[in-house]
């Protein structure tokens, strides 16, 4: 058989040769096409094909901002060049982008990097976005026109299913698959680590950045779909029909309008994001967490030292003002407030707000499914705090998706542009340190010596910066500062 030559359960794909090291082959579908009758639907399988398919190219972004082709239930695959005496482990990559945006095309997520140093086979998927992928329609589901529910989760899961059908054939063990991502993507981690469907799918998980609590039951997903139709203007005796109908451009635009009034309206929610339906996500993954009750996967959890200080400059989405964050706060006792606010010095100073928002959104959550997955499988916590020096100079810090830049390997000229005042060398220490942990997590199931594991009595935690270090209890205070509050499901 030609090395780039794969037979898959839907038939043969044709991959590429980049260079003599690695093989990649994209944009193979892992769902049918969710378009005509398919739409809002659970992914359906793929129509097998004939001859050798073609994979060469990206497949198309989810619809969003700047395109808006449905046909996007498509993922790839890069993998060493030569041959292996066993099965090599696999690592699926899930981004982010808040349920709205993003793409496995993105050139950061390539993957080379990992695959070159870890010897392992690299996966990266699209799913379904935005209000085609999360708002819940169900209840204008007509005998006729059915619409189900949490379908960009269900894409995901379909997803590792297809890796767990077909990864051996491209030299992947399915019994050795580590699921990983960042913000949405790693929000897309936890939430499948309590999805009964996606049990035995993957055998470790890594969160980076997850806003654990973004999950929301159906009362409040059934008003955010109300409200979309209005936004849309669309009456609600005609959903059914102009759900099936409308342009996904339409879906775009009224989506995008109901994200930007809900992070002003509603505060410290987000209307894309997974449901608890009752049958799909029984659960909310934070009472998962809480009682132990989730896959018993080994977990990589953690966030960025300063999460929430892009956000309002870039994508002013999170709680990161005083409106806001007085809103996010009028459902709890005053005292929670109260103790809350006094942990962030200076605010309501803008990069104190900054940081109070994104700890509720990232932080705060992650040591809620930190301290819970302990008793079930061994779970290592972790800190980002590395910034080069143009970063701390724009008051930006460790930021959001920051981590990301070590994770991937960043290298040319984004790399040099990053750290054209100072922190080459630390970034090059940085991505030592985060490649050599989430691969040794990824072949052994535990990161490589150094890292304890976490526990609630000690709260072991890596700190990764370019002198990593391990601390107990990081920001403790801090911590105990939010115990009391309740996020909004």
């Amino acid at each position: 058989m030609n090395a780039l030559e794969v037979h898959t359960d839907a038939g043969a794909v044709g991959g590429r040769r980049i260079d003599d090291d690695l093989t990649a082959w994209r944009g193979i579908p892992y769902a049918a096409p969710p378009v005509g009758p398919l739409r809002l639907r659970a992914p359906q399988p793929v129509e097998p094909w004939s001859g050798v398919r073609r994979a060469f190219h990206f497949g198309s972004p989810a619809p969003q901002g700047g395109g808006t082709d449905e046909d996007c239930l498509t993922l790839n695959v890069l993998a060493p060049g030569s041959a292996s005496g066993s099965p090599r482990p696999v690592m699926v990559f899930i981004h982010g982008g808040a349920y709205s945006g993003g793409s496995s095309s993105s050139s950061l997520y390539s993957g080379e990097s990992l695959v070159r140093r870890g010897d392992i086979v690299y996966v990266s998927i699209n799913y379904r976005l935005g209000s085609l992928g999360y708002l819940d329609f169900t209840q204008f589901s007509t005998p006729e026109r059915p619409f189900d529910s949490n379908l960009g989760l269900r894409d995901q899961v379909a997803a590792l299913e297809w890796v767990q059908r077909n990864i051996a054939e491209f030299g992947g063990d399915p019994d050795n698959v580590t699921v990983f991502g960042e913000s949405a993507g790693a929000n897309a981690v936890t939430t499948l680590m309590t999805t009964p469907a996606a049990k035995g799918l993957f055998a470790r998980a890594i969160a980076e950045s997850p806003p654990v609590a973004s999950a929301y039951h159906p009362e409040r997903a059934a008003r955010w779909s109300r409200e979309f139709l209005e936004i849309a203007g669309v009456p609600l005796a005609d959903a059914a029909t102009w759900l099936e109908t409308a342009d996904p451009a339409d879906f775009v635009e009224a989506g995008t309008t109901l994200a930007h009034r809900g992070a002003d309206e509603e505060p410290g929610t987000r209307a894309f994001a997974p449901v608890v339906d009752g049958f799909f996500l029984p659960t909310h993954p934070l009472d998962c967490f809480a009682s132990g009750s989730g896959h018993p996967v080994p977990l990589i959890i953690g966030t960025n030292r300063h999460e929430g200080r892009v956000f309002p400059r870039f994508l002013n989405i999170l709680p990161t003002d005083p409106t806001r964050i007085d809103k996010m706060f009028s459902h709890v006792d005053a005292s929670v407030k109260e103790r809350a606010i006094a942990a962030y010095p200076g605010y309501p100073g803008r990069r104190a707000a900054a940081d109070l928002g994104g700890d509720v959104t990232f932080w705060e959550p992650s040591v809620l499914c930190a301290q819970g997955h302990t008793t079930i499988a061994p779970t290592y916590s972790y800190r980002y705090d590395f910034a080069p020096r143009l970063l701390r100079l724009l008051g930006l810090g460790a930021t959001h998706a920051t981590e990301m830049y070590a994770v991937f390997g960043l290298t040319g000229p984004w790399a040099r542009l990053l750290t054209a005042l100072g922190g080459r060398r630390g970034l090059r220490a940085v991505t030592d340190t985060v490649q050599s942990h989430w691969l040794h997590f990824a072949r052994h199931g535990t990161p490589a010596p150094g890292w304890p594991r976490y526990s609630p009595e000690r709260r072991e935690t890596l700190i990764i910066d370019d002198t990593s270090r391990v601390e107990n209890d990081p920001l403790g205070e801090r911590r105990r500062a939010w115990l009391g509050y309740e996020h909004r499901r």
